[in-house]
């Protein structure tokens, strides 16, 4: 970045928007005139309502309600009664858990059960409200040993994105209660790589972000995130896409596709403050997690107290966590290497979760892994 001085957006007046992705773009003069012609863009439209809330693909019932999620069980009937569990821990970065099970064809969920497992549940976070504006990581590490404990103490835990972290702290905390665990591109060392999420981090200082919680009451508000997301590829999202849908108008296949996508993406949710400021400062700033610095609960989580079987899968061309930073967890998990699996798959960080040929290619042997290694 050269010398020129950038005078920091105003966030009460003219930038309601604003979400440090957007950072992403050079902050020189002409990247931060076309972030702020995007923000002006988003802020006309701030007055379109949004499509309808995902839904869940796969039939399924509420069997526990917490403070942070619903627990949704997709088992069938005829699960086997000593199977262990398997948890699916969905990510909770400011978009639903239906990404887990986001349409028939393309659910994880199904995939899972289609391949033999038979006993599924999902995380469904909720959005924050001003009332959660305090909850901290360890109320999620809380409601998540609350869920396991629902389901006689032992899981197979499948992390994904920043369920990922969450999974892995648990593990650490309780790793006699996590029969085997999946990583699915989960910034495990946030330092690794070389990934635009780790520039941003680093380069922006934590007021930065704790002006962006200030300004949502406590919370850091999805319509931000939201924006930010859409500020790592302005010209897709401004132009290419509405290029694309004209293209393919005709197409019904197509046109369900895309409104299925902005059901999801266009839904975003609200975080806690704490907790939002908690994961920059703490995981994506100072990599405390990795280092074995980080405190939950009152105790130092340590990656090596982590001894059972690990799956590590990442996505080639991830740019929100990038191959490194889901595998370095190999080298730092106490689990032995012949019990410790990894596959590079094709594709973006998304596509890890819901991409028709990641589900169609990957997950099935996921699910035969945790099969023989986790007893489900």
């Amino acid at each position: 970045m050269s010398g020129t001085s950038v005078k920091k957006p105003d966030f009460e007046h003219s930038v309601p928007w604003f979400w440090p992705v957007a950072a992403a773009i050079e902050m020189e003069e002409e990247g931060l005139q076309l972030f702020q012609d995007n923000v002006r863009f988003l802020a006309e439209a701030e007055t379109i309502e949004a499509p309808p809330s995902p839904q869940w693909a796969t039939p399924n019932r509420v069997v526990l309600d917490l403070d942070t999620m619903r627990l949704r069980d997709f088992s069938r009937l005829d699960a086997k009664s000593g199977a262990v569990p398997v948890l699916v821990d969905a990510p909770y970065a400011g978009h639903s858990s239906t990404i887990a099970d986001y349409a028939t064809g393309q659910s994880l969920v199904e995939t899972l059960m289609a391949a033999g497992l038979r006993h599924v549940l999902a995380t469904d976070w909720k959005t924050a409200t001003e009332a959660m504006r305090d909850f901290g990581i360890d109320k999620y590490l809380t409601d998540i040993d609350t869920a396991v404990e629902r389901l006689g103490g032992r899981v197979n835990l499948v992390g994904l994105c920043q369920g990922g972290w969450m999974s892995a702290m648990y593990a650490c905390l309780h790793p006699g209660k996590v029969a085997s665990l999946v990583l699915a591109g989960a910034p495990i060392d946030t330092d690794a790589g070389n990934g635009p999420i780790r520039k941003i981090a680093h380069e922006l200082p934590l007021s930065f972000y704790e002006e962006m919680v200030a300004s949502g009451g406590g919370r850091m508000l999805g319509q931000y995130m939201l924006a930010g997301w859409k500020n790592m590829h302005p010209g897709e999202q401004y132009v290419g896409k509405f290029i694309d849908l004209y293209e393919h108008i005709e197409d019904k296949s197509y046109i369900k596709r895309t409104e299925e996508f902005e059901r999801w993406y266009e839904n975003p949710l609200d975080l806690p403050g704490r907790y939002y400021l908690q994961a920059i400062q703490l995981l994506f700033k100072e990599n405390r997690f990795a280092k074995g610095e980080f405190v939950a609960h009152g105790h130092t989580l340590k990656l090596k107290d982590i001894t059972c079987p690990v799956f590590l899968l990442a996505g080639e061309a991830d740019d929100i966590t990038t191959k490194e930073q889901v595998f370095a967890a190999e080298h730092l998990v106490g689990t032995p290497p012949d019990r410790i699996t990894k596959n590079l798959v094709p594709g973006g960080h998304i596509g890890l979760f819901m991409g028709t040929r990641t589900l169609g290619e990957a997950w099935p042997g996921i699910a035969r892994w945790i099969a023989a290694n986790g007893g489900a």
